[in-house]
């Protein structure tokens, strides 16, 4: 080293600037994404109150990060109100129902406004209903209330490779929706029943929820897919309006600066790494959909 700097000097010069210079950088890029950060969205000067964002998007398999966001934001005194933004075609019955339930619930403290983009379909309809507010797009893709649970028949497969499942229950039904043979009648109506029921349990949330007999939502509630516009017409929704309408609306009701209010995201640990990638469980399993049957309420418009 010594005898590199001694022969080449002004090359070890820039080198040494260029390091400078690079943790400059570094540090002037920290400075001003601290102070125009996601988590503000305004600068240092402006009011600390503001309008909560909480994001529901994808498939909806796990609630906690969404619990997690709307519980903090409901004791968070500088958040006035919440826009509950959708874009999800729905997902698990037991998650949208939670969801539903926490919407609700902050709901009943400060006002919550669900903002649907381009899909809020089945349990993402579900997730909106707790809101004071439903707002969709004109063609924003809602509705497809009911509930499904899917299961593969590999029967046929099974025969041409030579598999063969060899089965100990303690009761007839306890391999319902097995894979290697076809759905008996009697476990048909067992999911059939299930089905029933919790369908039972979507269409009394809506008509509370809306304000409207068991009986319309009934007719309204037979898997099919409506527009923004249609969703209105039939009075699934509140009104039309995009994401920047739903923000003002919420500011207004929010008391706020309904011209340039302050938005307020989630706070999120910005550091990564593979570490914390495999030891968080839920970012794991919100990003892969599961390998067994479960009840959905969910829209694919595949099958």
């Amino acid at each position: 080293m010594s005898s590199f700097r001694q022969k080449h000097p002004i090359l070890l010069g820039l080198f040494i600037l260029t390091g400078i210079f690079f943790l400059f950088l570094g540090g002037v890029s920290l400075l001003i994404s601290s102070l125009i950060s996601h988590d503000s969205q305004t600068d240092i000067f402006s009011s600390k109150e503001g309008v909560g964002i909480v994001e529901l998007k994808g498939l909806i398999v796990s609630s906690e990060q969404t619990l997690k966001h709307l519980t903090e934001f409901r004791h968070d005194p500088n958040v006035k109100s919440i826009v509950l933004r959708i874009d999800s075609p729905g997902g698990s019955v037991g998650a949208s129902q939670e969801i539903y339930k926490e919407v609700m619930r902050t709901n009943e403290v400060k006002p919550v406004i669900a903002s649907m983009g381009s899909m809020g379909a089945s349990g993402g309809y579900y997730a909106a209903l707790g809101a004071e507010n439903i707002i969709a797009n004109p063609g924003t893709m809602t509705g497809s209330i009911g509930v499904i649970v899917k299961f593969p028949n590999l029967e046929g497969f099974f025969e041409k490779i030579g598999y063969r499942s060899e089965v100990i229950k303690s009761g007839p039904l306890k391999d319902v929706g097995a894979s290697n043979r076809p759905m008996s009648e009697e476990e048909r109506k067992l999911m059939q029943d299930l089905i029933d029921n919790v369908y039972g349990q979507f269409v009394r949330d809506i008509a509370a929820a809306r304000d409207m007999e068991e009986d319309i939502i009934r007719e309204l509630a037979d898997g099919r897919i409506y527009t923004g516009e249609q969703a209105l017409e039939v009075g699934l929704i509140d009104s039309l309006g995009n994401f920047t309408d739903a923000i003002t609306i919420a500011a207004d009701m929010g008391g706020l600066d309904v011209e340039d209010p302050r938005l307020i995201y989630p706070k999120v640990d910005r550091k990564f790494s593979l570490f914390n990638l495999l030891t968080n469980a839920e970012s794991l399993v919100d990003n892969f959909v599961p390998l067994y049957p479960i009840l959905s309420f969910e829209w694919t418009g595949i099958h």
